[in-house]
């Protein structure tokens, strides 16, 4: 289950230009990701589908109780001059992480579209990213009182919405968490995030495709998926050989 939030909303307008309020881009955004992931049978919950306010701590919490695997968190950006800035940027707890491909993934999928590219920074100070019990990214799709990127955001609209969508499927296609019935090589499981994120930057540096699966009590650093139990077999092969201790999951 993923769980999309429009920022802002109800009395928090957001970043404002020209008339155009924050909280209005997110929510129409927000509503068509959640659509075409729906459409690729992934369920989604939101934090709002109206125009209501809630603190970014409330919105933490509603995601950490509802059990969901992943937090996105759609967002415009804004700068004290205006059209000076222009540009897509994801924002993440730490440059680590199945999050940190995402982001990286979404902001590639919207660099096709014509947004600057302004990478991937990690914000640990930031309370939906800091709260969160979950991999969570926040989207800032352009600069708000940017006209390159308002003109991008009206006229690509749906494209927009694919790109982000996109980005959230490759990533977790990519990382097996979408497959029903699969076979996965768990290299390691930790009360402690930390411990996890040491064990995954290990393993990327590597180039295995690992990846942390937070879904249950532990950090389960995990590569894979893997249709056929061969494959998945061949993958602990390797990974032995490594010098890693490993067991086939499903």
């Amino acid at each position: 289950m993923r769980y999309l939030r429009p920022a802002h909303g109800g009395r928090d307008f957001g970043a404002v230009y020209n008339g155009r309020r924050e909280k209005d881009d997110n929510l129409r955004l927000v509503l068509a990701i959640g659509e075409i992931l729906q459409n690729n049978d992934i369920d989604v919950e939101y934090t709002r589908t109206t125009d209501v306010y809630e603190t970014p701590y409330e919105k933490a919490m509603e995601a950490n109780n509802a059990g969901v695997d992943f937090f996105i968190s759609i967002h415009r950006n804004s700068f004290p001059t205006d059209n000076e800035v222009s540009g897509v940027e994801s924002l993440v707890y730490s440059l680590t992480g199945l999050k940190y491909q995402m982001a990286q993934q979404i902001n590639e999928q919207l660099e096709t579209i014509g947004f600057v590219n302004l990478g991937v920074k990690a914000r640990p100070n930031l309370v939906v990213l800091r709260k969160t019990e979950m991999p969570a990214v926040l989207v800032e799709v352009g600069f708000i009182n940017s006209d390159i990127d308002n003109r991008l955001f009206d006229e690509n609209f749906e494209e927009i919405a694919q790109a982000i969508a996109t980005g959230i499927l490759d990533t977790l296609n990519y990382a097996g968490v979408i497959q029903e019935n699969n076979y996965r090589v768990q290299v390691g499981a930790f009360r402690n995030r930390t411990y996890a994120e040491r064990l995954l930057d290990e393993l990327m540096e590597q180039e295995f495709p690992a990846y942390i699966n937070d879904s249950g009590p532990y950090y389960r650093v995990q590569v894979g998926g893997y249709e056929n139990l061969n494959e998945a077999a061949d993958m602990e092969r390797r990974l032995k050989r490594a010098g890693y201790p490993t067991v086939i999951v499903k």
